[in-house]
């Protein structure tokens, strides 16, 4: 059983910075990479960036030139760093990962939830 734990967020003002990082209970991360989704108020959850076990990234068209995704194998923690943020980035996001054995098994961390103030 993968168990992810997140932490980071808060309140942010407009125009700030937030920094979130995942840890996994293993070496997950570098196997299968993992995703950062945010659900806002309202709406869907939906993807904000995707990183392979190797390192290539993926951005959600809003999220690109303002997030940056990482991972750290030997900590077996994965980053989600933002700049420039809007009152539209609020929402909480989760990080998730998946295994893949007889069907996929989708993992995701509790949740942080990332307010921004105008």
């Amino acid at each position: 059983q993968v168990q992810l734990v997140q932490s980071g967020g808060g309140l942010v003002q407009a125009g700030g910075s937030l920094r979130l990082s995942c840890t996994a209970s293993g070496s997950i991360f570098s196997r299968n990479g993992m995703n950062w989704y945010r659900q806002s108020p309202g709406k869907a959850r939906e993807l904000v960036a995707a990183i392979t076990g190797n390192g290539f990234t993926n951005y959600a068209d809003p999220a690109k030139g303002r997030f940056t995704i990482s991972l750290d194998n030997m900590k077996n923690t994965a980053y989600l760093q933002g700049y420039s943020l809007t009152p539209e980035d609020t929402g909480v996001y989760y990080c998730n990962t998946a295994e893949f054995l007889d069907s996929r098994r989708d993992y995701w961390g509790q949740g942080t939830q990332v307010t921004v103030s105008s």
